[in-house]
């Protein structure tokens, strides 16, 4: 039957259907228009900029940058840590052991760490050059410039030091009553030990020395040490020419600024306090970070102080620790810089010559006092104290 074909046409039910599946289609401005049920932009594929790059890959890619830095950091600081750490063991290795430990009866060994700590004037080791260059001579067997008796409490207290002058009056067992410093000359390290031992009551639980031979090396492997001189100092016999104020000694000048006593109107206790005044400024200068940071001024410090270094037998580098610690709380005003009471600077002996005279009493007073490890923090009563700063 014919149709109007002014009336809409009914689509058929047997017409087919055209479906456009794309995702996008061009407008007829030449824009894409966005099939509404799949947007990119909510693609986590694609970055919101629109940049095409895979935002989760760029995470991915950062997170693993990162690890990597993390990673390489990370094994330096343990490559640091054990170079830090290699280096004062490998030096120890080298150290030269010496028999300290004296036969027979011993005090009892109390709380707290008592180290004999020693400056020995053996050429050994020193070029005629360097014999020259230093004004030591060519003196034949060791004695001792320098003897100091470093306590490490337990308790509390501060570390001490405490110099026994080498002209020291005091028995020397087997050999009478000598000055101290005759007992190394006797009988080396274990006759020196046990004279300690004996005139004081307190047990030696470690021995370190250094000779000339290494002395200067140790100085210069830092740089030079920082010192205040408190006077002018000419003293041919030490070859030094130093004038007054704060400066930075070399090898040479530090060794003689340290065995100077004939021009020191307090002799050998002048002496004792500045052998205590370097080696407080040796141990601050070795702190810092212009030796610690730098490998190889580092490694030239550990290397010099081994090679002029003897130590007991059974005294261990945690030993060794302690001393460098103990002098460097002396060298920052934390801790007591003492020399042995004394009555008579210029006691005369039977043989005649003159020595130190100790004052029995305080001299026991503060020997006992180390022995139980009293917390001390500042001196007993009547004890002679040199400040420790080099102001």
């Amino acid at each position: 039957m014919p149709t109007d074909p002014s009336t809409p046409r009914r689509p058929d039910r047997d017409d087919a259907y055209v479906v456009d599946t794309r995702r996008r289609v061009k407008s007829p401005a030449g824009q894409d228009r966005h099939d509404d049920r799949h947007d990119d932009r909510h693609d986590d594929r694609y970055d919101g900029a629109g940049r095409g790059r895979p935002a989760g890959r760029e995470t991915r890619y950062r997170w693993r940058k990162g690890r990597i830095v993390l990673i390489t950091l990370l094994v330096l600081l343990l490559a640091w840590i054990g170079f830090l750490v290699w280096v004062p063991m490998q030096a120890w290795g080298a150290v030269n052991k010496v028999d300290n430990i004296p036969s027979g009866d011993r005090p009892t060994d109390t709380s707290g760490y008592n180290y004999l700590l020693v400056g020995s004037d053996s050429r050994e080791g020193l070029t005629q050059a360097q014999k020259k260059k230093y004004a030591t001579g060519s003196a034949e067997g060791n004695r001792t410039d320098t003897i100091m008796l470093v306590h490490v409490s337990e308790s509390g207290g501060k570390p001490v030091m405490v110099s026994l002058p080498r002209d020291s009056y005091v028995p020397v067992p087997g050999h009478g009553s000598n000055k101290i410093n005759a007992a190394y000359a006797f009988g080396g390290p274990k006759l020196l030990t046990n004279t300690v031992e004996q005139v004081t009551g307190i047990h030696v639980d470690g021995y370190i020395e250094i000779g000339l031979g290494g002395f200067a090396g140790v100085v210069d492997s830092v740089g030079g040490v920082d010192l205040c001189v408190a006077r002018d100092m000419k003293d041919k016999l030490a070859g030094i020419d130093l004038k007054k104020g704060c400066q930075t000694l070399d090898g040479g000048n530090a060794l003689g600024y340290v065995r100077s006593r004939h021009e020191d109107p307090l002799g050998d206790i002048g002496r004792a306090a500045r052998q205590r005044q370097f080696l407080g400024a040796l141990m601050k200068k070795a702190a810092t970070p212009s030796t610690v940071l730098i490998p190889w001024r580092y490694k030239a410090f550990a290397d010099a102080s081994a090679a002029g270094l003897a130590v007991g037998r059974e005294t261990g580098i945690m030993d060794a620790v302690r001393v460098l610690q103990a002098m460097r709380s002396v060298s920052n005003d934390e801790g007591l810089s003492l020399t042995v009471p004394t009555s008579d600077l210029a006691y005369r002996t039977s043989g005649g010559a003159l020595a130190i005279k100790w004052d029995t009493e305080r001299a026991k007073a503060l020997f006992k006092a180390l022995k139980n490890d009293e917390p001390l923090t500042e001196p007993p009563a009547g004890t002679t104290v040199e400040g420790a700063k080099n102001s």
